[in-house]
């Protein structure tokens, strides 16, 4: 495991691959840590180099107390970046982490190379939404709020078919602090990027579960209008985490992007 003090938070990280190809950081959503990547860096990580980071409040990085905003979360990144040296990145981003990726690319478009917007938009939510899961958190802790948000997760055949695998899931998020997620829920809750996503200029690819009930498909093509160099991918059989529910086909889009942007060599070729 590795740690490394990135700005006022110790950070828990893993950074792999050749050391002179070009990297790709991956920004978990909320709730989770940075394994929901497992099988894109398996994958990915022998052609490109992989960072992959448990957000502020997630995983094994500090969870801050106080509400948490996207240019914060966007800070954290930025400052990985730094610290570990790095100039230029991809960045793919699921649901709170794509809300990120928008947010950074807009405050560092030299930094930024592309994007991957998976399974998220530029408002997810009203706001009184993820004030009533705030509160009930701090009613009842993370262990009450765990099972629910699962069916807006996985589809419906996934919850039948992979009960011990959402069983993992539901202990993960029941283990996710209550101040990281509180923190992280108030950043959703406040934030609305649609003035950044005009102002997004980096190639983007825009990914989403053709039955994500969390930020559905209406919300992804929302984002293509608003990003002038975007190409939207449905992942189908894939509801609000395709890259654990549909890890091939998830995978296959991101290489398809990388190989687009010319980050990657053509699959015959690989």
């Amino acid at each position: 495991m590795a740690f490394v003090a990135a700005g006022d938070i110790t950070v828990h990280y893993e950074l792999t691959g050749p050391s002179d190809a070009p990297v790709v950081l991956f920004a978990n959503s909320i709730g989770t840590n940075f394994h929901i990547w497992d099988e894109q860096v398996k994958a990915l990580g022998g052609r490109i180099r992989t960072l992959r980071y448990d957000m502020r409040g997630h995983g094994l990085t500090d969870a801050t107390p106080g509400a948490y905003s996207m240019n914060m979360l966007a800070d954290d990144a930025l400052c990985l970046l730094d610290t570990l040296g790095i100039e230029q990145a991809h960045v793919c981003g699921l649901s709170i982490g794509g809300m990120m990726a928008q947010r950074l690319a807009v405050k560092a478009p030299d930094r930024i190379l592309s994007l991957v917007l998976a399974d998220t938009a530029s408002v997810i939510s009203p706001p009184e939404i993820w004030q009533s899961r705030i509160e009930a958190i701090r009613s009842g802790g993370m262990a009450s709020i765990a099972a629910g948000v699962m069916p807006r997760w996985f589809t419906s055949a996934f919850l039948v078919s992979e009960t011990e695998r959402v069983r993992g899931y539901v202990n993960m998020v029941s283990r996710t602090s209550d101040t990281g997620y509180i923190g992280c829920a108030m950043a959703i809750r406040d934030a609305d990027l649609r003035g950044d996503c005009a102002r997004i200029a980096c190639p983007t690819l825009v990914v989403v579960g053709e039955q994500d009930q969390a930020t559905p498909l209406p919300q992804a093509e929302a984002l293509i209008r608003a990003i002038s160099n975007s190409q939207l991918k449905v992942i189908t059989g894939a509801g609000h985490l395709p890259c654990v529910e549909q890890p091939a086909a998830f995978t296959d889009a991101v290489f398809d992007h990388l190989q687009t942007v010319g980050v990657v060599a053509p699959k015959e070729t690989v």
